[in-house]
Protein backbone atom coordinates (compact mmCIF):
# COMPACT_ATOMS: atom_id res chain seq x y z
CA UNK A 1 0.00 0.00 0.00
CA UNK A 2 1.03 3.69 -0.24
CA UNK A 3 3.23 5.03 2.41
CA UNK A 4 1.52 8.25 2.83
CA UNK A 5 -2.45 8.78 2.70
CA UNK A 6 -3.88 10.32 -0.07
CA UNK A 7 -5.01 13.84 0.42
CA UNK A 8 -7.74 15.53 -2.05
CA UNK A 9 -6.42 18.62 -2.16
CA UNK A 10 -3.45 17.50 -4.01
CA UNK A 11 -5.67 15.63 -6.87
CA UNK A 12 -5.80 18.13 -9.97
CA UNK A 13 -8.81 19.16 -11.21
CA UNK A 14 -11.63 17.37 -12.87
CA UNK A 15 -11.88 17.24 -17.07
CA UNK A 16 -15.32 19.14 -16.51
CA UNK A 17 -14.20 22.06 -14.58
CA UNK A 18 -11.02 22.75 -16.97
CA UNK A 19 -13.00 22.23 -19.92
CA UNK A 20 -15.39 25.16 -18.52
CA UNK A 21 -12.64 27.12 -18.09
CA UNK A 22 -11.25 27.00 -21.81
CA UNK A 23 -15.05 27.71 -22.65
CA UNK A 24 -15.41 30.28 -20.58
CA UNK A 25 -11.88 31.90 -21.37
CA UNK A 26 -12.02 31.71 -25.33
CA UNK A 27 -16.05 32.91 -24.85
CA UNK A 28 -14.40 36.05 -23.02
CA UNK A 29 -12.22 36.44 -25.98
CA UNK A 30 -14.19 36.10 -28.68
CA UNK A 31 -16.41 38.89 -27.08
CA UNK A 32 -13.72 41.26 -27.02
CA UNK A 33 -13.09 40.36 -30.70
CA UNK A 34 -16.57 40.90 -31.51
CA UNK A 35 -16.55 44.35 -29.92
CA UNK A 36 -13.47 45.00 -31.79
CA UNK A 37 -15.22 44.40 -35.35
CA UNK A 38 -17.98 46.84 -34.05
CA UNK A 39 -15.54 49.39 -32.96
CA UNK A 40 -13.77 49.05 -36.61
CA UNK A 41 -16.93 49.77 -38.00
CA UNK A 42 -17.90 52.46 -36.11
CA UNK A 43 -14.80 54.35 -36.66
CA UNK A 44 -13.65 54.03 -40.52
CA UNK A 45 -10.71 55.77 -41.86
CA UNK A 46 -8.18 56.22 -38.74
CA UNK A 47 -5.99 54.67 -36.00
CA UNK A 48 -8.59 53.16 -34.20
CA UNK A 49 -9.97 51.69 -36.89
CA UNK A 50 -6.72 49.74 -37.89
CA UNK A 51 -6.28 48.62 -34.30
CA UNK A 52 -9.49 47.12 -33.73
CA UNK A 53 -9.33 45.25 -37.23
CA UNK A 54 -6.02 43.89 -36.04
CA UNK A 55 -7.50 42.85 -32.48
CA UNK A 56 -9.89 41.26 -34.39
CA UNK A 57 -7.79 39.34 -36.42
CA UNK A 58 -4.89 38.02 -33.96
CA UNK A 59 -7.64 37.76 -31.11
CA UNK A 60 -8.59 34.12 -32.46
CA UNK A 61 -4.63 32.91 -32.23
CA UNK A 62 -4.65 34.01 -28.84
CA UNK A 63 -8.05 33.03 -27.45
CA UNK A 64 -7.45 29.63 -28.16
CA UNK A 65 -3.35 29.56 -26.63
CA UNK A 66 -5.35 31.25 -23.67
CA UNK A 67 -7.64 29.53 -23.38
CA UNK A 68 -5.57 25.59 -23.77
CA UNK A 69 -2.81 26.92 -21.66
CA UNK A 70 -2.18 24.32 -18.84
CA UNK A 71 -2.83 24.92 -15.59
CA UNK A 72 -3.68 27.76 -13.29
CA UNK A 73 -0.91 30.30 -13.29
CA UNK A 74 0.15 29.02 -9.92
CA UNK A 75 3.22 28.17 -8.94
CA UNK A 76 3.36 25.42 -6.20
CA UNK A 77 5.92 24.06 -4.39
CA UNK A 78 4.47 20.78 -3.23
CA UNK A 79 4.30 18.12 -5.97
CA UNK A 80 1.02 16.82 -6.88
CA UNK A 81 0.62 13.24 -5.14
CA UNK A 82 -0.97 10.90 -7.55
CA UNK A 83 -3.90 8.53 -6.79
CA UNK A 84 -2.84 4.93 -6.11
CA UNK A 85 -5.10 2.08 -5.93
CA UNK A 86 -4.30 -0.34 -2.89
CA UNK A 87 -3.07 -3.62 -4.51
CA UNK A 88 -5.20 -6.55 -2.79
CA UNK A 89 -2.97 -9.56 -2.42
CA UNK A 90 -4.49 -13.17 -1.28
CA UNK A 91 -1.80 -15.41 -0.51
CA UNK A 92 -1.70 -19.08 -1.58
CA UNK A 93 -2.36 -20.38 1.89
CA UNK A 94 -5.76 -19.24 1.24
CA UNK A 95 -6.24 -21.52 -1.29
CA UNK A 96 -4.75 -24.60 0.18
CA UNK A 97 -6.56 -24.55 2.96
CA UNK A 98 -10.00 -23.79 1.18
CA UNK A 99 -9.20 -26.58 -1.29
CA UNK A 100 -8.69 -29.41 1.88
CA UNK A 101 -11.46 -28.22 3.99
CA UNK A 102 -13.57 -29.12 0.92
CA UNK A 103 -11.79 -32.11 0.48
CA UNK A 104 -12.14 -33.21 3.29
CA UNK A 105 -16.24 -33.32 3.59
CA UNK A 106 -16.74 -35.73 0.74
Amino acid sequence: MADKPQSVTSIGVSPEEERRGRIIKYTIAMTVRVICLIVGVMFPGGLVMWIAFAGAILLPYFAVVIANASGTGETKKTTKAEAVAPTLRISADAFVSASRSEGDEG
